[in-house]
Parts: C-alpha cells; structure tokens; sequence
C-alpha cells in the first residue's frame, strides 16, 4: 500500500503560499499610466467633478470636453446629469450645479469666450508705418525721453492730458448655468384629481426652451408660516425635471423656481371626490419652461 505523498502536498502548498506574499506584499503589481476608461466607477465620478470643478474656474469649454472624452463614456452628457442627481442627494450642491451647468453647456454649446472692452481716451487712429520720437509727459530740462523704432504706431489726438491708471485687466468669468437665474415661464397649471396619488400632492416639472427636463433646479414653495426648498432630479424614474412637494391643507402656497421667473400663487389644495362618493384633498401639477 501506497503512503499519501504528504511532503509533496505541504512542498505545494508553501511554494503557492511564498508565491503569493512574494506578489501581494513584497512586490505587487504596480499600474503607472493606465487610461482614466479603466477606472472604476467611483473614480470616474471623481475625475468628472474635477473636470467640472475646472470648468467652472476657467470657462474652457474644448478642454472639459476632450478630458470627458478620456473616460470612454458612451453619452458624456447623461453621464454629468447622472452624477449631479447623485450629488444633490449626498447635499453637494455646488458641485452638482458645476456637473449640471457643464453638461447644459456641452449640450447647447453656449459657452463663449470672454469679451473685455477697453475704453481709450485716443480717437480717429490710423496705422502708419514711420518712424517717430514721442514725448508723453514733460520731462526735466535736458534729459529728455524718448521712444524710438515702434513698428507700428497710430496717429493719435489726446484728449486729456492725465495719465490714465493703471487699471487692472477683468479677469474672465464663466457662463452662469442656464440652471439658476434664467427666467422660467409658467406655461401651464392643472388640478389633479387623482384617488391613486398621495393627496395634496404638488408636482413640478422644469423644462429648458429645447423641452428637455433639467435636473439639480431649485424651486422655493413658501406659505403664511413659513417656506421650503426642494430640487428636481431626486425621482429619475418620474423624469429628470420632476420634483413633488405634499402640501400643507387649508393653507395657500406660492411656488418659484428663480429669481425673475413666474410665480404660481394661490395654491390651496383643491377638494376631489372619488368614484365611491369619498371626498379628499387632490394636488396641482406645475409645468416650468425657459423662454
């Protein structure tokens, strides 16, 4: 009878256990350089804010859009508007309106470079190609100042003879986001008589001027005693721009979504009566759009 080759089997099992402290803890496996498409998922959404957060400070549109195109996503569009659904649920609200505004601009395209006006006393310049001596400011007898070999200057007639300051150049801004501040136009108001919904249920849908739902909007709901906030996008599966609030009964509420935009005013929860002959509070359902 053979004897069970105990020593070849505990010769294995050491050499499979060296081998694997060797490559776990003496020297592991090290990626340098790997594509930001490799990433995991929550790396992606890092490497997004930052790209959004960058756009914000800079207003560089093409650059956001080719660092997005490193992440290999098939839509990078619904892939920002995804993430800041995500982040206004975590309370980041400044980077989800930097996702939100990111993903609007790549959208539309609205971005535009800057423009900075300069004022100048100078009037009726033209280009002439000589050579000339100019003496800007009175100097002390005997030194004077000259600038000679200008390449091209303008024949110029001053207007006022103080100097101008020195006034620092206006740094540029970025594009605000189409999301907060625009002016949103109440387009429709309907009662809602419905035994399968909660009751006094208020429903707002939030439209840009292309009818596409835009996630992360503030809307602010006040009554006689006091007033809320609440966004769109918590609900995707009812709607990127669909949000809901439960009113209070027997109270008035006033809803708007910006500053400047329309207000919807006097909304008491209206009183239904069901197929069975029940009465119940029913709700409003609120359609926003940008002009």
């Amino acid at each position: 009878m053979k004897r069970f080759p105990w020593s070849f089997l505990l010769a294995l099992l050491a050499g499979l256990g060296l081998g694997l402290a060797y490559a776990w803890m003496i020297s592991p496996l090290r990626l340098t350089d790997s594509e930001p498409s490799v990433l995991r998922v929550d790396f992606k959404d890092q490497f997004r804010s930052v790209i959004a957060a960058s756009y914000a400070a800079t207003g560089n549109l093409p650059r956001a859009e080719a660092r997005l195109s490193l992440l290999g996503d098939p839509d990078p569009i619904e892939a920002l508007n995804a993430q800041a659904q995500r982040t206004i649920s975590s309370g980041d609200f400044e980077g989800a309106d930097q996702l939100a505004a990111l993903a609007a601009d790549l959208e539309h395209g609205t971005n535009q470079p800057p423009q900075v006006f300069i004022t100048s006393t100078f009037e009726d310049a033209k280009p002439l190609n000589v050579e000339v001596t100019v003496t800007p400011f009175p100097s002390p007898e005997g030194i004077p100042l000259q600038l000679t070999g200008m390449p091209e200057i303008f024949e110029t007639q001053i207007v006022e003879t103080q100097p101008v300051p020195n006034t620092p150049t206006p740094r540029p801004t970025r594009t605000p986001p189409p999301t907060q501040g625009a002016p949103f136009r109440l387009i429709a108001q309907d009662t809602v008589c419905d035994p399968n919904l909660p009751e006094r249920l208020l429903q707002v849908i939030v439209f840009n001027s292309s009818r596409r739902q835009l996630p992360g909007i503030r809307i602010v709901i006040t009554w006689d005693s006091g007033g809320e906030e609440f966004f769109t996008g918590l609900k995707p599966e009812l709607g990127n721009g669909y949000a809901d609030f439960v009113m209070f009964p027997d109270t008035s509420h006033a809803v708007q979504i910006a500053l400047g935009s329309d207000i919807a005013t006097d909304l008491v929860p209206p009183a239904c009566r069901a197929p069975n002959g029940e009465t119940y509070l029913g709700g409003y359902k609120l359609t926003f759009q940008q002009p």
